[in-house]
């Protein structure tokens, strides 16, 4: 299959749809603006007995994602429950207790650590390394850490990464994320553990929840997931085997202008197998 069905509105869509997994940055905001109809898409879906699960990348817990939601404007009653990449991360952590941890990220991030044992050591000393993000992502790029990644293989440490994404939109920016690092580290030989899309950890999570709120076990067959990135959002709904409705104003937007004039090669190209549907901007 290689044709491109574009869509109008979320409605036409969501007939016989239970769930909905929405990605977060470049579906609901931008970083810096939420965006007012994607919003209401949501909760207007949610009113009418859906279930809207959101997922993110984000290398921190839940409750630290919606206090970032809250700030730009985005409602509480747009969605059900938000799964984190940082909520799985913690999990890792909680579950090696003693070990000693290099982390690698900005300060901000530090709310994933928030109530556990987490012991920290230089790189030199650690039994494994979180990576968050860049110390610096207004600056810095991956290429910047490849001293530091060369010195951990050589200890052969484990890389946990707490978000899969290699760049986000910030603005009208593009920003690297912990993902490119830890893509470096995995070239160089290292071994990385992600969480997070489009990875299935994150999935189960977000069916487990959606499952308590419906009260019943979820069918695949009745979720869709909405999201701007093919490596993660499309690669990953595909491989846990739900929809994907793919917004193109996100990550990838110069790449999908002229989208509808695609010949069938250059579609499988740009997506390897096209969403269920695609939309410049999610609105009802």
């Amino acid at each position: 299959m290689t044709t491109l069905h574009f869509a109008e509105s979320l409605r036409e869509l969501v007939g016989g749809v239970e769930v909905v997994l929405s990605d977060i940055w470049g579906v609901v905001h931008n970083g810096l603006e939420s965006f007012p109809e994607a919003c209401e898409a949501l909760h207007t879906y949610r009113s009418r007995g859906g279930t809207v699960i959101l997922i993110t990348n984000a290398p921190r817990p839940a409750d630290s994602v919606q206090r970032q939601l809250r700030k730009l404007g985005v409602a509480d009653e747009t969605y059900d429950a938000i799964v984190s990449s940082g909520d799985l991360t913690r999990l890792y952590v909680a579950e090696h207790p003693g070990r000693k941890m290099f982390w690698l990220g900005p300060e901000r991030d530090n709310s994933i650590y928030r109530g556990l044992e987490a012991r920290t050591a230089p790189l030199e000393e650690a039994d494994y390394i979180v990576c968050t993000g860049l110390y610096d992502d207004e600056t810095e790029t991956a290429e910047d850490y490849r001293g530091m990644m060369l010195k951990a293989r050589e200890r052969k440490l484990t890389l946990v990464c707490a978000n899969p994404d290699i760049v986000v939109e910030r603005g009208d920016r593009l920003i690297y994320c912990a993902g490119a690092i830890a893509e470096l580290y995995r070239e160089l030989g290292g071994e990385v553990i992600f969480y997070g899309k489009p990875h299935r950890p994150i999935y189960e999570r977000a069916m487990a929840l959606a499952g308590e709120r419906q009260g019943h076990q979820i069918d695949r067959k009745k979720v869709l997931a909405i999201g701007d990135s093919v490596r993660t959002d499309l690669t990953g709904a595909r491989e846990f085997g739900i929809d994907c409705l793919f917004v193109t104003r996100g990550i990838h937007a110069e790449e999908f202008e002229g989208l509808d004039q695609l010949d069938p090669a250059s579609v499988t190209e740009l997506f390897g197998h096209p969403p269920k549907a695609l939309m410049r901007e999610l609105k009802w």
